[in-house]
């Protein structure tokens, strides 16, 4: 059985990120990467033909090496302000030292690196004005189709230097034998001297499990729960022109909750993703003017921390996805906003008839059936809200897509600033409760590689 120094179980930009640099360390170090999903080249999404999910075993939207990035609209925002915590966890100059060092190495393997999009403080006024916070900063946009192919050079460049990929293999159990790790895989088992875990958002339950095997307390973040929000693309030009992705917060009246907008996407499309047999809402666009839409596409979520003694913020979220889908007869469901402010579903015959024509074939119905009335009141508060910025925003055409939900909502003990859970045993990226997003997982992969080689940047 051959031994490897490090393996890592999740091929997202975490995890090939961390292989780049063990590798950069010590050119004559084993590593491995074990991911459930396929090489990139052989991910294909069967939606892209017929605009509905077919409910494959393994998405190949949301799985597969380069992570759920890979189909991303390919934003790397260059700071702390958003995108998760890791400003918190390593301070603000460590952490904007490593997503700058992410920066760099996609502009190592770009074939051609844009331009940033930078703040702007006339729309910050403009928000605030109106009871909102924008948290924009500086924005690189590569594109799906970019994204793609930069992802596709830093895989083949780590697999070249000699790390090991395993696609197409799940990760079963996870055992400790002395100083080794013995990482069970469909009929294989690798051999580690430390583990590395990048599942991202889509490997929470896996998360879960490990640290119950292994006695690691789990600690519960914030549940975000909400909707991808669709409309013409016009509505948002003028905040999407200048800093290419608004991100907004707005604290509700009626329960002085958070409510947030990202994952702005302009000229995009609603995508579906399959989390484990549960389809949820998503969106993505692409850097070529061609391939635009006329729309626009945005999620809102809501976000409530759970108190003590409720533990069970993810299983929370996805039941209320899985009745979702239940309505939406496996599907995920649309809803025209006059329809929702009126008490009643969209039909096709109205669907058919909107201004705002679906990028995504879902099934369309009443998305407050079933998102609780909590949540409900938040996404319409805030889409309000956003009018106010926006004119348009709240028009009757705007199209709602249920569930979108985000998966981070679990967040495991950390025994060091290294983010060790145990002796040997890291987790990382957007599986560890601390990052949302592709510049802070990476950084966090590059950050813990120069954790275990001792050469922590300063």
């Amino acid at each position: 059985m051959k031994i490897y120094d490090e393996v890592i179980i999740g091929g997202g930009i975490c995890g090939i990120m961390a292989a780049k640099r063990l590798m950069d360390n010590d050119e004559n170090r084993k590593v491995a990467i074990i991911e459930k999903g396929r090489e990139l080249t052989k991910r294909k999404c069967p939606a892209s033909d017929t605009q509905a999910c077919l409910h494959c075993g393994i998405c190949s939207i949301t799985s597969g090496l380069a992570g759920a990035g890979a189909f991303s609209d390919g934003k790397f925002n260059l700071g702390t302000a958003y995108g998760g915590t890791l400003g918190e966890e390593l301070g603000e100059n460590l952490a904007n030292t490593y997503i700058n060092e992410v920066d760099k190495i996609l502009k190592e393997f770009a074939e051609d690196y844009p331009e940033l999009y930078r703040s702007n403080d006339e729309l910050k006024l403009k928000c605030v004005q109106n009871n909102l916070t924008l948290l924009d900063m500086n924005v690189r946009h590569l594109g799906t189709d970019k994204n793609f192919k930069t992802m596709y050079n830093i895989i083949d460049s780590i697999r070249n230097s000699g790390v090991d990929i395993f696609s197409e293999t799940t990760c079963k159990k996870i055992k400790r034998d002395g100083e080794l790790f013995h990482i069970n895989c469909n009929n294989n088992v690798y051999a580690a001297r430390k583990i590395i875990i990048a599942t991202g958002r889509t490997g929470a339950g896996f998360v879960e499990k490990f640290c119950h095997d292994f006695g690691v307390k789990l600690n519960a973040n914030a549940v975000d729960i909400g909707v991808r929000v669709e409309m013409k693309d016009i509505i948002w030009k003028e905040f999407s022109s200048r800093i290419y992705e608004p991100k907004i917060l707005y604290k509700t009246k009626t329960f002085e909750d958070k409510c947030r907008m990202f994952c702005f996407n302009q000229g995009g499309y609603v995508s579906a993703e399959n989390n484990d047999g549960v389809i949820t809402a998503n969106g993505h666009s692409f850097a070529q003017a061609e391939k635009k839409s006329d729309n626009c596409n945005f999620a809102i979520l809501s976000s409530i921390k759970f108190t003590e003694p409720f533990n069970q913020p993810t299983k929370y979220a996805t039941n209320i996805a899985e009745d979702m889908n239940m309505i939406g007869a496996g599907n995920v469901v649309v809803q025209r906003f006059g329809d929702l402010i009126r008490g009643r579903r969209t039909t096709e015959s109205r669907l058919a008839k909107n201004t705002v024509i679906p990028t995504l074939k879902a099934t369309a119905g009443d998305i407050s059936m079933v998102m609780p009335y909590r949540h409900m009141n938040n996404i319409i508060e805030t889409i309000y809200a956003l009018d106010n910025v926006a004119p348009g925003t709240a028009n009757d055409d705007t199209l709602l897509y249920g569930c979108e939900n985000k998966y981070y909502s679990i967040r495991p003990q950390f025994i060091n600033d290294k983010f060790e859970v145990a002796d040997g045993v890291y987790i990382l990226g957007d599986g560890s409760g601390i990052c949302r997003g592709l510049s802070q997982s990476g950084a966090m992969g590059l950050y813990a590689a120069d954790c275990i080689c001792g050469k922590v940047k300063q």
